[in-house]
C-alpha cells in the first residue's frame, strides 16, 4: 500500500468514527427553574444576587435553574421562568 492510500484510508476511517460519535441531532434544552442542587446551577439566578454556574446556595430554589432536554421540566417538578417568577412574587 502506497502512501497515499494509507493516508485516505485513516482519513476515512477518523470521518466514519466522527459521524457514528456525532448525535444526528442536537438535543433541544430549556431552563428549569427549581430543580438545580446546592452549588449546581447552571447559571445567574432570577434574584440577580449572582451570575455565574455553581453559585447557588439552597437546593431547589424557584429562581435556581439548570438546562435540561426540553419537554422534560415538568416531570421533574420544574418550573419555567414565568412560573418562577410568579413564585417569587407570592413570597
Amino acid at each position: 500500500m502506497n502512501q497515499r492510500a494509507l493516508i485516505a484510508a485513516a482519513a476515512a476511517s477518523l470521518l466514519s468514527t466522527m459521524l457514528v460519535a456525532t448525535p444526528a441531532v442536537a438535543q433541544e434544552k430549556e431552563k428549569c427553574y427549581g430543580i438545580a442542587k446546592a452549588g449546581q446551577n447552571d447559571c445567574a439566578n432570577l434574584a440577580g444576587s449572582h451570575s455565574c454556574a455553581g453559585q447557588s446556595k439552597v437546593s431547589d430554589d424557584a429562581g435556581e435553574w439548570k438546562y435540561v432536554a426540553k419537554g422534560t421540566c415538568a416531570t421533574m417538578k420544574g418550573m419555567t421562568a414565568d412560573q418562577a417568577k410568579m413564585k417569587a412574587k407570592k413570597s
